[in-house]
């Protein structure tokens, strides 16, 4: 191996970036929320795994027929232009960021199992900032640091998870499940529908591979193959140790449960079954805060390449990382946790929170259509091609119903967030034709 080829994501370390990037802090709580809908919620986890899939596979073939940095971005620019590309870049880039300071304050919660003066709002806020600089160097570093991170996080954060999906059946009761198949007091289609908005958080960074494609060893075979790799390796984690759950704990107890998986841990295991779970937990927010500090430089990056982003974001260090875009975001973050300090603005940060859920599916519905508008380049259509266009299709339809899930006010901020780079835009045209 060269020593360039040395510096840049192999197979493994692409696929832990993938599985790692989705499983983070919301799988150790979605068990509980998915009671209160009842065993029918399964089946949702099923439905969303097919979505998934489907994400996979469009991203696997957009990373083939498009061989850039950016994911969503560089598909969304081939397939719709500039404006498109940019929107998406913009969008895609403020849900990577604000995430990452929900994904800091979650590990922080984790760790106060340990050290209960992290519950301190000062002193929690913090140490959500010294892990976002922390990783922030790890990446300044080299994105291969970042990604040996990202191998081992994503190992440790696993064991706890496949723990309970494999030792939970011993203590696993059917009638759990029977007794409780739909008590949200709503028809099955919408029990099913509003289960599998939830579950859909759980499989957000499916796109994660695309995004560093230049710091990729072997792209046309790595970045596809971990890409489903890494999607699998999360659809079995997911739907293995939730259904092992709600087959331990009655729906009723699970439903009130703020901790679901030290709960089943407890029963395995006993006590320390619960201070298991809080640290894999505790390293599976850093693990999945590790890689999405990643994105964060890559995707503004690949649209600065392109002049559609400010140049600053297009500066690389020697290790051939944007480490000024790196480190304008994490100032971007910090400051943010400072505005979350206030009990007062917890409301304004859930909403926050979730119009950065909705603004990674614009890019997701985006790639679907961008990589059916890709095929007209093909001189005959072929059943391969067949093949994609229905696929893409399904993940299109898919994002189109999980961004209608999301609720009418969610929908309202995120489409004025929309609207807002439309003038955003219209900026850096100018700059770019040198009218500034």
């Amino acid at each position: 191996m060269s020593n360039k080829s040395s510096k840049k994501l192999g197979l493994w370390m692409l696929t832990a970036l993938v599985a790692g990037n989705m499983i983070g802090s919301g799988v150790f709580l979605l068990p509980a929320s998915l009671a209160s809908i009842g065993s029918i919620s399964l089946f949702s986890w099923v439905l969303t795994a097919i979505g998934a899939f489907a994400l996979a596979i469009v991203f696997a073939r957009m990373s083939l027929v498009i061989p850039k940095s950016g994911g969503p971005y560089a598909y969304a620019q081939a397939g719709f232009g500039d404006f498109i590309g940019f929107q998406t870049a913009y969008n895609y880039w403020i849900a990577i960021w604000v995430g990452n300071a929900a994904i800091a304050i979650a590990m922080v919660g984790y760790l106060a199992v340990f050290f209960p003066t992290f519950h301190n709002p000062v002193i929690g806020c913090w140490v959500a900032i010294i892990a976002i600089w922390l990783l922030t160097i790890v990446n300044i570093i080299g994105v291969r640091s970042a990604g040996l991170m990202a191998l081992v996080t994503t190992i440790l954060k696993l064991v706890p998870i496949l723990l309970i999906g494999i030792f939970g059946w011993w203590y696993f009761h059917p009638e759990y499940l029977t007794n409780s198949f739909n008590i949200s007091h709503h028809s099955n289609f919408s029990a099913v529908s509003y289960a599998a908005t939830l579950t859909l958080w759980a499989f957000i960074g499916v796109e994660s591979a695309t995004v560093p494609a230049g710091n990729v060893d072997n792209p046309r075979r790595n970045i596809p193959l971990a890409t489903l790799l890494g999607t699998l390796i999360a659809a079995v984690a997911y739907i293995a140790s939730s259904t092992a759950i709600m087959g331990m704990i009655p729906a009723d107890v699970l439903a009130q449960s703020t901790s679901p998986f030290a709960a089943a841990a407890a029963i395995i295991f006993g006590h320390w079954g619960s201070w298991l779970i809080a640290a894999g937990a505790a390293i599976s927010c850093f693990g999945c805060l590790n890689g999405w500090v990643l994105l964060q430089g890559q995707v503004p990056m690949a649209a600065a390449d392109d002049k559609l982003f400010p140049q600053i974001f297009a500066k690389r260090n020697r290790a051939g990382v944007p480490a000024w875009g790196l480190i304008i975001t994490a100032i971007l973050i910090t400051a943010l946790l400072f505005f979350t300090i206030s009990p007062n603005l917890i409301k304004q940060f859930e909403i926050i929170i979730l119009i950065a859920a909705l603004t990674s599916l614009i890019p997701y519905l985006y790639t679907a259509i961008a990589s059916i508008i890709t095929m007209r380049q093909n001189p005959k259509i072929t059943k391969s091609d067949i093949f994609q266009i229905i696929v893409a299709l399904i993940a299109g339809l898919y994002a189109f119903w999980a961004m209608f899930g999301s609720g009418k006010e969610i929908i309202f901020y995120g489409s004025m967030l929309v609207f807002l780079s439309v003038p955003l835009y219209g900026w850096v045209i100018w700059q770019k034709e040198g009218a500034l």
